[in-house]
C-alpha cells in the first residue's frame, strides 16, 4: 500500500466515522466498540478518535465513551 492510498483510506475512515455520528446523534461508543464497528486495530482507532476529539467533532465523556462534541454535558 502506498502512502497516498494510506492517506486516502484514513480520510475515508474519518469521513465514515463522522457520518455515523451525524446520522445517529445519540451514538456513544467505547474504543473497543469503535474498533469492532469500523474493523480497526487499537492504535489506528485511538489515533482517529483522538484526531476527531482534537477537531472538537467528538468529545470524550467522563467514563471514556466517545460522543458528538456537542453532546457532552
Amino acid at each position: 500500500m502506498s502512502i497516498g492510498s494510506s492517506a486516502l483510506r484514513i480520510r475515508e475512515t474519518l469521513e465514515r466515522i463522522q457520518g455515523e455520528f451525524q446520522e445517529l446523534p445519540g451514538l456513544r461508543l467505547t474504543v473497543a466498540q469503535a474498533q469492532r464497528l469500523w474493523r480497526l486495530d487499537r492504535s489506528v482507532c485511538d489515533a482517529l478518535l483522538a484526531a476527531l476529539v482534537d477537531a472538537r467533532f467528538l468529545a470524550r465523556t467522563p467514563d471514556g465513551a466517545f460522543v458528538r462534541g456537542t453532546a457532552v454535558m
